[in-house]
């Protein structure tokens, strides 16, 4: 029977069908990491171009593009942020596998508005059309932690986080050498991919989440602000989730601002920037995949992440004062170690939220990392119009990762503070 409210007669059809496990397929974390480095691969072909094409549209005027820019990106988070913790409840109700397909194809259509938009009015509307439906990295997350036991989800989680690296290895480099030959070429690549992501999930993918580990879908919930306010159900969830937001809104800041602030201050074109961009998802690969499955086994969640959020204060006060192109690079050495961070809080998470619960949390995750994505851009790119107006000096144009230094550092002692009251390991039971 189709739940009310959702789905009838065909459309019903339509979501059993993509929900149903294929006879004689396995879940396993291999599907997702295909999944997400796909994912990411589309979306790497866009950081070294897109800020480049708002400024063509502003005509070229680089603080102005910069306003633009992080008005765009704001955008895209503000809509993802309301529709992540939806599709997470919804793939706790239907099952991950029809959350993911409904979001690549989402992802494909913005693409292609994308490589279409003759304005800067069209690109806002896809964005909006891409936020929407951006919920499938929230959803993988999920997926690995039904096809995994808590013991192995850390390295599991190293493993997406490798397929994050794999994607931005790949994503930038192409992006910045695609630009060279058109600007717009690397958003029909994007769109490419995205469509293949979502063939891959239809004939590949099978359902990961057990019928008895369903719940079915409600409101209180499913929007944004009632799924953050669910979380004080978790002491130990809620109070990481402070330090999750602070450290996001600085990482939202480094990514929104790269490739205009690189391209100002060290004079980067777009090949340039994929370059700098393919070095971070080599070295967050090579750390993913290999170092932080020792390092957490080593440390603990808990140290893993306050050692991941001191570097990641580190590298972005670094970032800001490096006078000359070439420091970058071995700052990104250090920054990749930074990377164990993730894992291990989605490990430490996961230890917390009984099982019929993953979904809707991963979801407030995700959710938390759009609304970090609303004020970050935001900041990061207004603070770098400003800096960068005539009359200002050139070191001036790091005052954004100086703020983001001091998001971290915020991060790191709301973490401290969490471990010190946390009470409790994960939930044996299946909460209702």
């Amino acid at each position: 029977m189709c739940p009310s409210g959702l789905a009838s007669g065909a459309g019903c059809a339509t979501v059993s069908a993509m929900s149903a496990p294929a006879p004689g397929r396995r879940p396993a974390v291999a599907f997702i990491f295909v999944t997400v480095v796909l994912t990411m691969l589309g979306y790497g072909l866009l950081i070294p171009v897109l800020p480049e094409l708002v400024k063509q549209f502003r005509g070229h005027d680089v603080s102005s593009g910069s306003h633009y820019y992080g008005v765009l990106v704001a955008v895209y988070a503000l809509m993802q942020f309301f529709a992540a913790p939806v599709l997470g409840a919804l793939s706790d109700w239907y099952g991950r596998r029809p959350v993911i397909l409904i979001a690549l194809a989402g992802a494909s259509l913005d693409f292609v508005v994308l490589a279409l938009a003759p304005s800067l009015a069209v690109l806002f509307v896809a964005r909006i059309v891409g936020g929407m439906t951006a919920g499938v990295i929230a959803t993988a997350n999920a997926y690995v932690a039904d096809v995994t036991a808590p013991a192995q989800r850390a390295q599991a989680f190293g493993m997406i986080g490798a397929a994050f690296g794999v994607g931005f290895v790949l994503g930038p480099l192409a992006g910045g050498f695609l630009a060279t030959i058109d600007l717009r070429l690397p958003f029909w690549v994007a769109a490419v991919c995205a469509a293949a992501n979502w063939l891959y999930g239809c004939f590949v993918l099978p359902e990961s989440l057990a019928p008895e580990n369903r719940r079915p879908f409600a409101w209180s919930r499913a929007n944004a602000f009632g799924a953050l306010l669910a979380l004080k159900r978790f002491p130990a969830v809620r109070g990481l989730a402070e330090a999750y937001f602070s450290l996001m809104v600085a990482q939202m800041m480094l990514f929104s601002i790269w490739a205009l602030y690189t391209g100002h201050r060290y004079g980067w074109d777009p090949k340039h920037i994929g370059y700098s961009l393919t070095a971070v998802g080599v070295l967050s690969a090579l750390v993913q995949a290999g170092l932080a499955k020792r390092l957490i086994g080593t440390l603990g969640d808990t140290r893993a992440i306050v050692l991941g959020l001191g570097v990641a204060g580190t590298v972005q006060l670094l970032y800001g004062l490096a006078p000359a192109g070439w420091m970058v690079y071995p700052i990104l050495v250090l920054g990749a170690l930074g990377g164990i961070a993730g894992p291990a809080i989605q490990s430490y998470i996961t230890k917390h939220v009984p099982p019929n619960e993953q979904g809707a949390v991963q979801g407030i995750y995700s959710g938390l990392a759009s609304l970090a994505g609303i004020p970050g851009p935001l900041i990061a790119t207004w603070a770098f119009g400003w800096a960068v107006q005539p009359g200002h000096p050139v070191w001036l144009s790091g005052l954004s990762f100086f703020v983001a230094t001091a998001l971290a550092g915020v991060a790191l002692l709301l973490a401290i503070r969490t471990f010190a009251q946390d009470h409790g390991p994960a939930l044996p039971h299946v909460a209702k």
